[in-house]
């Protein structure tokens, strides 16, 4: 896994870090677990929409990822709450 320059163990903790802000900001309620796990698929699934609209990503390195992990987690916490719904 190499998504914005950055290793597993950063992947993790800036993830976990990213969902965290996406829960606080969403107002929703998950454990650190779920954060992580919303910050590292929330970094791929937006590089995955930014690339397919031939969009640069936001850069490399950390606080790229986090950026980009902080805003596809509110995208899928928010495509969670439709669904739901």
């Amino acid at each position: 896994m190499d998504v914005n320059g950055v290793g597993w163990i950063v992947a993790i903790v800036v993830g976990g870090i990213a969902g965290w802000l996406a829960e606080m900001v969403m107002k929703s309620n998950m454990g650190v677990l779920m954060n992580i796990v919303l910050g590292i698929v929330g970094a791929v699934v937006l590089n995955a929409i930014l690339a397919a609209l031939n969009f640069q990503s936001f850069g490399v390195g950390w606080v790229a990822y986090l950026i980009t992990g902080f805003i596809g987690a509110c995208l899928l916490i928010f495509i969670g709450r439709l669904i739901k719904r």
